[in-house]
């Protein structure tokens, strides 16, 4: 089965979000949401989230699932607002306690935030199954950019998060706590394990040099043979030494401190204060 996926690019974070429907009836599934959020001012706002919104209601779908391939460091989830707002159930993998456990310790969280994941509605393991209407998706276990970085593959398609990027620009960075290049290269082995036209969807895209179009559909049939960090059978240590020396070189993403600690509460704020207010914490030295 080919579902129907329709893909929202954010320009701000370079992320893109998936509706995926049934091709045989209005259930769907929203993959990688995004909230807007303004570092300097603090503000968040719903423009990205609305956008997928209006198109699930002015297509008469109906909300099954808001799925998180893992606990993104780079924008804040929309999850519990396209909830609210349309129902649906929030998943994420089993793997979310680990991410948990470390970053409850960096934002010196405390007893009152929970680490078992209960702030989702349901974690996958791998090899795991659910419908989306008629539809089955599989889930995949493919860590290395985080502990809990899932797959979804359903129908003939993967949505791999930030595991792979488009052939051109290559794979993802390992360098966040629990991050693992060696993992990569072989949650990414499985995912070249599907079919050669099994249709690949990334979670971001940043243009590589000589493209001048934004992209973020390709196959495994691609990645395999053109794939700039893993393609033509690159060897594990090969690729393991240049991932690791590439990531040395990178700064931290922009949002990584917000963003973690909204997403590992499945996209909610922290509880507020006694006057009401919200406030993220900015550690010093911690990451």
């Amino acid at each position: 089965m080919s579902p129907d996926v329709k893909a929202f690019f954010d320009t701000t974070t370079n992320t893109v979000s998936y509706v995926v429907k049934d091709p045989q009836g209005t259930a769907c599934a929203i993959i990688d949401s995004v909230l807007d959020f303004d570092h300097a001012s603090g503000r968040t706002d719903t423009a990205s989230a609305d956008a997928i919104i209006d198109h699930v209601q002015s297509h008469g779908l109906q909300l099954q699932w808001v799925l998180e391939s893992h606990v993104h460091a780079d924008h804040l989830s929309a999850a519990p607002y396209l909830q609210e707002k349309l129902g649906g159930q929030i998943g994420i993998g089993d793997r979310i306690t680990t991410v948990q456990d470390t970053f409850g310790k960096v934002f010196n969280e405390g007893t009152k935030f929970q680490r078992d994941g209960s702030q989702f509605d349901r974690l996958f393991s791998d090899g795991d199954s659910f419908h989306i209407g008629q539809m089955r998706a599989d889930v995949m276990h493919t860590p290395g950019h985080t502990p809990a970085c899932m797959t979804y593959v359903i129908g003939d398609a993967a949505f791999v998060g930030d595991t792979l990027f488009m052939p051109d620009f290559g794979t993802a960075r390992c360098d966040f706590p629990g991050g693992s290049a060696h993992d990569l290269y072989q949650s990414i082995q499985r995912i070249l394990s599907l079919p050669d036209d099994t249709r690949i969807f990334v979670g971001h895209d940043y243009k590589a040099p000589g493209r001048e179009e934004f992209a973020w559909e390709t196959t495994v049939g691609a990645q395999k043979a053109r794939n700039v960090h893993i393609g033509q059978d690159r060897a594990e240590e090969q690729f393991v030494q240049m991932r690791e020396a590439r990531d040395a070189t990178l700064g931290m993403p922009k949002l990584i401190l917000p963003s973690l600690q909204v997403n590992m509460r499945a996209g909610n704020m922290p509880e507020p204060d006694e006057q009401g207010d919200v406030m993220l914490k900015l550690p010093v030295n911690k990451i």
